[in-house]
């Protein structure tokens, strides 16, 4: 049921987000690789294969906010899941109508990624 694998970028400052998230997401049938910031992203050579991104809101240096209006600017069109651990539900709901595909509160459930990824994937136009 499950499509071709598509690539995933985590950006996240938090060691264990990093190590866990990507082993999920490949479970989901995804590749998924993890960045600890939104400059190590940018600076990968991953980033033009990314399809979807699971990012962080609050993290030093340039927020996942400031990174997802980067991207814009760039015209890079590639579906946002926000993640915090720090916001509530208000910040969520601006964060969907800036853009983001969804925004989870942390901890969420394993099924509450898969929904949210499924969603973000589905809502990519074609290339």
């Amino acid at each position: 049921m499950m499509q071709q694998r598509k690539y995933i970028a985590v950006v996240d400052d938090d060691e264990s987000i990093r190590e866990s998230l990507p082993d999920l997401i490949r479970v989901f049938g995804h590749d998924a690789e993890a960045f600890s910031s939104a400059e190590e992203f940018l600076s990968s050579k991953r980033i033009d294969q990314t399809k979807c991104m699971v990012l962080d809101i609050a993290m030093p240096g340039r927020s996942g906010v400031e990174l997802q209006r980067e991207l814009a600017q760039q015209g890079r069109k590639i579906p946002i899941i926000f993640i915090t651990a720090h916001g509530d539900e208000q910040d969520c709901q601006r964060l969907r109508q800036s853009g983001a595909v969804e925004c989870l509160l942390k901890p969420f459930t394993d099924t509450a990624l898969l929904d949210a990824l499924n969603a973000a994937l589905q809502s990519r136009s074609p290339p």
